[in-house]
């Protein structure tokens, strides 16, 4: 199969990513353009030991490092892109490839010529300048002490405040109203028998928030038969995916019960 052939199905998300890290689709575009335009000129930069999908991105990152194409805005700006305006360039790579484009650590460490750890630490770095933008405080609703103190030190880690603790739905309810959370992060089983669920529907007829279950019950929740949630961690969990699916939920402004982006523990 030709590169063309290999390239052509990839486009359009290669098309989104740059359109991504630019803030127009005409910048974006351009960055393709001279992406194809390097591929054609040198076929050794598309690197076919590799993923199609990954070595495309791995030469339009190598583009953006070494060309400046003028990609101011060209209407207002989305929320999104001013978020992503306010990171800084090798951060925005990093978050866009994990959290928009859907590449593992091991693949986005390929794109960036980096390693997993130096990516970890870019995705750190994002969540830390996402936090500055649109720092909130957070209802957590868990009733295993230990994850909630866990789920504690990573919020305010990331320069979130933690709002409330519950671990029963009368407890969530009334921290909700009492101090109204800019996000929740819920268990589904509580302390008393009681759902987490139930507790969050009951929230969400007063209070628009984004919501995040951590649950090692996520079957109760993925039927098909209701809307599903749009972040869903499994227990248990890991620090670095809990902390990219915070910030992926307060930078996409997402609420709970929109389309669905279940997101497993790897």
């Amino acid at each position: 199969m030709s590169i063309a052939m290999t390239i052509a199905p990839h486009l359009p998300y290669l098309r989104r990513f740059a359109r991504a890290l630019t803030g127009t689709q005409a910048g974006g575009d351009a960055y393709v353009a001279a992406c194809l335009e390097a591929i054609i000129a040198d076929q050794d930069l598309f690197d076919t030991a590799l993923e199609p999908r990954v070595a495309l991105y791995k030469v339009l990152v190598g583009i953006w490092d070494t060309i400046d194409i003028n990609h101011q805005g060209d209407g207002p700006a989305t929320p999104f892109e001013r978020n992503l305006d306010a990171i800084m360039p090798r951060a925005r790579q990093a978050f866009l490839l994990t959290t928009v484009e859907d590449f593992s650590l091991p693949q986005a460490a390929t794109i960036l010529n980096s390693d997993e750890d130096g990516v970890r630490s870019l995705i750190d770095e994002a969540g830390r300048e996402i936090a500055a933008q649109v720092s909130t405080n957070v209802l957590i609703i868990e009733d295993e002490a230990m994850i909630a103190m866990d789920l504690e030190a990573l919020v305010t880690g990331l320069g979130h405040e933690v709002s409330g603790l519950a671990r029963t739905h009368r407890e969530a309810i009334t921290a909700a109203r009492d101090r109204r959370p800019g996000l929740v992060l819920a268990d589904i089983q509580l302390a008393d028998g009681s759902s987490g669920i139930d507790a969050v529907n009951e929230m969400l007829t007063e209070i628009d928030v984004p919501v995040i279950f951590i649950t090692a019950y996520p079957e109760r929740l993925l039927t098909g038969e209701r809307p599903e949630p749009a972040f869903l961690i499994t227990k248990p969990f890991q620090t670095d995916t809990v902390k990219a699916v915070i910030s992926q939920a307060l930078f996409f402004d997402t609420r709970a019960g929109s389309e669905p982006q279940a997101v497993a523990n790897g």
